[in-house]
């Protein structure tokens, strides 16, 4: 099992930034993935970026690519989603997950709120 803890998440202006992070803890060590997802409200969960475990590649949304950075801390068991320029359609629910063989595995999930 896989424990995914998330925190970091708020409320902004337009503009500005907002960094999520989310620990990871338990039957860590076979994890491929770690990324973040979300969701709006009456929209379907997106991917918003990923980074491979092995070797750290790492893959955004079109619509983040260029605002949105995503990093690891291999020594925490951490990754970050660092937010800058954030819009009003970045509002959603944002979930950090993890993919471990073929098994996922998903944060509470926080919110951040962009305010026009």
């Amino acid at each position: 099992q896989v424990q995914l803890v998330e925190s970091g998440g708020g409320l902004v202006q337009a503009g500005g930034s907002l960094r999520l992070s989310c620990a990871a803890s338990g039957s860590i060590r076979s994890i491929n993935k770690m990324g973040w997802y979300r969701q709006a409200p009456g929209k379907s969960r997106e991917l918003v970026a990923r980074v491979i475990t092995n070797g750290g590649s790492t893959n955004y949304a079109d619509s983040v690519r260029g605002r949105f950075a995503i990093s690891r801390d291999v020594a925490k068991n951490t990754v970050y989603l660092q937010m800058n320029s954030l819009k009003p359609e970045d509002t959603a629910v944002y979930y950090c997950y993890a993919l471990r063989g073929w098994t996922d595995y998903w944060g509470q999930g926080t919110q951040v709120t962009v305010s026009s």
